[in-house]
C-alpha cells in the first residue's frame, strides 16, 4: 500500500510538471521507442499484480491501465506538438471527444485528486476510485462511513482544476448514499 501511495504521489507530481515535457520535439524513431517503452512498462505493472488477489489486484490492474493511458496521452502529445508549429492554436474540434490536451488535463487533475486523497490519513484511499472527465470528477468505491464520503469530497473540491466533484461513493454495508 506504501508502495502504491509513493507511485501515485510520483505520478501527480510528473503531470504536474509534464507541460514542460510537451515542447520537446520527438522524432517519429522516438516515438516508436516510447510507444514500445510504455508496452514493456504496462506489461510489467501487470506482472507485478500477478500474485495479488481481489480488490487489491483489480486496484493494481487499474493503476497500471491509467498510468498506461496517462503515458500514451503524453507522448502523443509531445509528437503531435514536434509536428506542429507552436503557433498554431489548439485545434478547434465539433466532436464531443477530448482532445489529447484535455485527457492529459484530466489526467493530471485524477493525479492530484488521487494524491490528495491518498495523503488525507482519515481516509482509507485505496477503497475510492477518481475519474475525471472536462473537469468533472466523481468519486466512486465504498467507504466505512459517511464522515469519511464528506471527507473525501471536500478534499477532491480543494484540488486545483477541480469544477466539480460527483459522489457515487457507497458506506460498506449500506444502500448507495449520495
Amino acid at each position: 500500500m506504501k508502495h502504491s501511495r509513493i507511485h501515485v504521489i510520483a505520478l501527480a507530481v510528473g503531470l504536474a510538471f509534464g507541460t514542460a515535457a510537451a515542447a520537446q520535439s520527438l522524432s517519429a524513431g522516438d516515438y516508436k521507442a516510447g510507444k514500445k517503452e510504455i508496452a514493456a512498462d504496462y506489461k510489467s505493472a501487470l506482472s507485478d499484480c500477478a500474485p495479488m488477489t481481489g480488490n487489491e489486484k483489480e486496484r493494481c490492474r487499474s493503476e497500471a491501465a491509467g498510468k498506461q493511458k496517462v503515458a500514451k496521452a503524453e507522448l502523443d502529445e509531445r509528437y503531435k506538438a514536434s509536428r506542429k508549429s507552436r503557433a498554431t492554436a489548439a485545434p478547434v474540434t465539433t466532436s464531443k471527444q477530448e482532445t489529447p490536451t484535455e485527457y492529459v488535463d484530466d489526467s493530471v487533475i485524477t493525479a492530484k485528486v488521487k494524491a490528495a486523497v491518498l495523503g488525507e490519513p482519515t481516509l482509507k484511499s485505496a477503497e475510492i476510485n477518481v475519474e475525471t472527465y472536462k473537469g468533472k470528477v466523481q468519486l466512486s468505491g465504498f467507504v466505512r462511513s459517511r464522515v469519511d464520503i464528506n471527507k473525501a469530497v471536500e478534499v477532491a473540491r480543494t484540488v486545483k482544476g477541480v469544477a466539480s466533484v460527483d459522489n457515487v461513493m457507497i458506506v460498506k454495508g449500506q444502500q448507495q448514499q449520495r
